[in-house]
């Protein structure tokens, strides 16, 4: 299989001299094409900061990450969002719907912002809000929809343009149980010999469906497991817990 991201000793480092913190440390691994690749680690111990150099929305410190064979970091900056909206999609954990907007006019916005709004926009919207369940919510604004259904909204948001690359920051965190479980099966189903889903989770049930799991700790990559093979108990408490 074709990797779709390559990471090589990755740092990064906010402020200077005695004050700075080392967020990320010489982290390095690679993730092929059609897997779902869970990162896991306690509060500060860098998984988020590594997804969001992975989405290309921070720049390391040093080091060098590829998606689909290029280096982002390379590129300028116009060049770098043309890569993020072609071929990365994002799912947060607070939705980041715009409110004045309805469901359908959400999914269209990624599209619309890379000047492939339009009628076509359109059907493919409302094709995946009916793939994840939605087909009878389209017309519904933020405020009318449950949280589950906003995550719903942003998934099919993050898929309209068929990016190869789906990053999701804690997306069943705010969700109860059966919900997460229900989001969690949708991003499983994203997942296909061209897609790729990469997902940071305080979940342990949620890490472990993944293909691998991640372990970030002190901002080091602590292990790389197959989920099968991951199990929070194994794991000692307190800052290097997967919590």
């Amino acid at each position: 299989m074709s990797k779709v991201i390559e990471v090589e000793s990755v740092a990064r480092v906010y402020g200077e001299g005695p004050s700075a913190v080392q967020a990320v440390r010489d982290v390095s691994f690679t993730i092929e094409a059609g897997s779902l690749v869970s990162i896991v680690g306690a509060s500060g111990s860098g998984k988020s900061t590594l997804l969001n150099m992975l989405g290309t929305l921070d720049r390391p410190t040093s080091g060098t990450i590829k998606i689909g064979g290029t280096d982002v970091y390379s590129l300028d900056d116009n060049d770098r969002t043309r890569l993020r909206r072609a071929r990365i999609g994002f799912v947060f954990q607070f939705f980041h719907l715009l409110p004045t907007l309805t469901a359908i006019e959400n999914v269209m916005l990624t599209a619309e912002l890379a000047g492939k709004g339009g009628a076509a926009a359109k059907k493919r919207a409302g094709e995946l809000l009916e793939l994840v369940g939605l087909s009878g919510r389209t017309e519904h604004r933020p405020d009318e929809l449950s949280g589950g259904e906003m995550q719903r909204v942003a998934i099919a948001r993050a898929l309209i343009m068929d990016p190869p690359l789906l990053l999701a920051d804690e997306p069943t965190g705010n969700l109860d149980s059966k919900t997460g479980k229900s989001i969690l099966e949708l991003l499983k189903g994203a997942v296909d010999a061209k897609r790729t889903v990469v997902l940071v989770t305080h979940d342990p049930s949620v890490a472990a469906a993944g293909d691998r799991v991640l372990t970030m700790a002190d901002g080091k990559l602590a292990s790389d497991v197959a989920g099968s093979d991951f199990h929070p108990s194994r794991f000692p408490t307190g800052a290097n817990a997967p919590a």
